[in-house]
């Protein structure tokens, strides 16, 4: 009698153990059931560096083609006018200053810097998204921490093949110290060719490879970054200073190959089946410099002009975005972390709150555009501020100069409206101060 009772007590218990193993199996594979997500960001790219975005001097083919097939905004902006700060953003979903590593304006070959990267205390975009059942690659470039306590792998992702600094030889794939900065994973290690072709390689490659549940890829180039070479250029002199040399005639030659990679990639999508149910999000960290063409605007990377912070983005999802669609909409860095882990069914964890928003409503069609307010702070190089409010810009210069102009009428920032507009001058200026009085405060260079 006892022994049956033991019986009936094993089977109910097995059956109850069972079904919490298939409900787990089950949660496990609604977690990791959304689609592949591939993020690519060019390295200053600036807003009329493509065709679609109106360059004539060359063409763009496969990158217009996203735009072509998804939808293209025209009101897009970096988080930063340079690197580090966007870069931070993105994998934070949260303003540069937030954070110690996006106060750096860019992170820079020394020793002081060589203290300061991205740590897990930040939770990233790839450490949220691998709890929600993505494989997480990042290929191409870091800039987020030099020191093996800050890199890629210690951030979330499962996979990091790149360069950890802010510019990279893209033959000898030296960095400016003359060290090889080429990675696969904590491992130093040697490859043949250019840089923007290995990078495509290894993307089309992960691409290619069997996956178990989905993944997202963050495909960081360097181009069209300095040093200015062009495939089958030689490496820089190692007396050379890599911000010099170059020509309009090579900066076309790396923006093609950069265009090239991309449509390589999307052309493996293709073939492996796996276009339909992948989300592309292109766009760049900042804006351009030296060959770079910035459409309309002012300024340059660096600069908190309209055009070291506005710069080109695009959506593509074929049969969840309509083709040939263009949006007015104001987007920032941000909003692309948050549209992605809306997308993954993910969010950011506890009390952290995003400081973007999920953009793929907006691209669907299913709501309506919305007045954004945007924030935006150099210190380091070039001491300017500026926020964007609905179409009006505030800004401060270096020179302490203030300016206020309405970015609907006059996108290149001729008319200082300031005095003429006193009030709302006023109100962005004391908007601005509060909103920095809750950031971190700036760091001075080379503390």
């Amino acid at each position: 009698m006892q022994s049956g009772r033991n019986l009936k007590f094993i089977c109910k218990y097995a059956t109850v153990f069972l079904a919490v193993i298939l409900l787990s199996g089950f949660i496990s594979h609604a977690q990791s059931s959304g689609p592949n997500i591939i993020y690519i960001m060019a390295d200053d790219l600036g807003y009329a560096d493509l065709s679609c975005y109106g360059k004539k001097e060359y063409q763009t083919p496969y990158i217009d083609g996203l735009a072509a097939g998804g939808m293209k905004f025209i009101n897009a902006y970096a988080a930063a006018p340079v690197c580090t700060p966007t870069r931070t953003s993105f994998m934070t979903g949260r303003y540069p200053a937030r954070t110690p590593v996006g106060l750096r304006e860019p992170l820079d070959w020394k020793q002081a810097d060589s203290l300061v990267g991205l740590t897990p205390q930040y939770p990233s975009i790839a450490s949220i998204l691998q709890i929600a059942g993505y494989e997480t690659l990042l290929v191409g470039k870091w800039h987020l921490g030099f020191s093996p306590g800050f890199n890629p792998n210690r951030n979330g992702f499962d996979y990091f093949f790149g360069h950890h600094g802010g510019g990279v030889d893209y033959f000898s794939h030296l960095s400016p110290n003359k060290e090889n900065d080429l990675y696969e994973n904590d491992m130093s290690i040697h490859r043949e060719g250019y840089m923007t072709d290995i990078l495509k390689d290894k993307a089309v490659e992960l691409i290619r490879k069997k996956h178990d549940k989905p993944f997202f890829m963050a495909l960081m180039f360097n181009a069209p970054h300095w040093p200015w070479q062009s495939p089958g250029d030689p490496p820089y002199p190692d007396t050379m200073d890599w911000k010099k040399g170059g020509s309009p005639k090579t900066y076309a030659a790396m923006i093609k190959s950069l265009d090239d990679a991309v449509g390589k990639m999307v052309q493996v999508l293709t073939e492996e089946h796996l276009e339909k149910n992948t989300m592309i999000i292109f766009t760049s960290d900042n804006g351009g410099e030296k060959y770079s063409d910035m459409g309309p605007f002012q300024g340059k990377k660096q600069t908190l002009w309209e055009g070291g912070i506005r710069v080109p983005a695009i959506m593509y999802w074929p049969g969840k975005i309509k083709a040939g669609t263009v949006s007015s909409q104001a987007v920032i860095t941000m909003d692309w972390t948050s549209t992605i882990l809306s997308v993954a069914g993910a969010t950011l964890p506890g009390k952290v709150q995003s400081d973007g928003i999920n953009i793929l409503p907006f691209a669907q069609g299913k709501k309506s555009m919305v007045s954004r307010t945007f924030y935006w702070r150099q210190f380091q190089r070039f001491n300017q501020k500026a926020i964007r409010d609905g179409n009006w810009k505030y800004m401060q210069d270096e020179e302490g100069a203030e300016y206020l102009f309405d970015l609907g009428k006059d996108p290149a920032e001729k008319n200082n409206l300031k005095t003429s507009n006193a009030s709302i001058f006023t109100r962005l200026k004391k908007k601005y101060a509060e909103w920095e009085s809750i950031m971190l405060p700036p760091v001075p260079l080379n503390k």
